[in-house]
């Protein structure tokens, strides 16, 4: 399986088509600013990027993005109703303290949502646990436990579930398998290494 880093080619393609040109886009947890940078470049959004890390922040500046350093759902919390076409969380959702209310926030600052998140439910993944008894070490969890991100894993059957309790539509949804390139059409839920899920009212 090859790392991380080299796997972003496909959910962007994604994550751009289901984008419509000229909308206006919050990336929560926007890290370095490559997704927001590569929108305004394909599709000609109006970008804007929070992160909480001031290093990160500086690297979305460097690259010409409106870019914010602090907490996300306190700064949504700064917009009304509908700001933003579109709010995009591209491997946020597990890193985030309240992944229920920045969902529900993002909901009501935009008319869809976007979350993108590697699926805790893969088959390696279990069979790591099964095998060692202990948190997966892989391409995807590199860290010891007591120094591991994300802090929610999540599952595809996880994430549908909260979804249904919360009457969140799925408009959209894309499976890819563990090279997180091909598409995963069968059991995704085990078979599917990374998910994508486009989100509405």
């Amino acid at each position: 399986m090859s790392r991380p880093a080299n796997k972003r080619t496909v959910d962007m393609q994604i994550l751009a088509d289901w984008v419509e040109p000229g909308s206006r886009v919050l990336d929560l947890g926007c890290g370095r600013g490559v997704l927001l940078e590569n929108l305004v470049q394909s599709k000609n959004v109006y970008a804007v990027g929070v992160d909480l890390d001031f290093d990160k922040i500086s690297a979305c500046v460097r690259r010409g993005l409106n870019a914010y350093q602090g907490d996300m759902l306190r700064l949504m919390g700064t917009f009304p109703e509908h700001h933003f076409d579109h709010v995009i969380l591209s491997r946020t959702l597990e890193e985030v303290g309240h992944p229920a209310d920045v969902i529900e926030q993002a909901l009501r600052v935009a008319r869809r949502v976007t979350v993108g998140f590697v699926n805790h439910g893969f088959w390696r993944n279990r069979l790591d646990v099964l095998l060692r008894g202990r948190k997966p070490r892989n391409a995807v969890y590199t860290t010891e436990w007591f120094e591991s991100r994300p802090g929610n894993p999540v599952s595809i059957a996880d994430f549908e579930h909260f979804c249904a309790a919360k009457g969140i539509v799925i408009a959209r949804r894309a499976h890819l398998g563990g090279d997180w390139k091909t598409p995963c059409k069968v059991a995704p839920n085990l078979l599917a290494g990374y998910a994508l899920y486009d989100l509405t009212r």
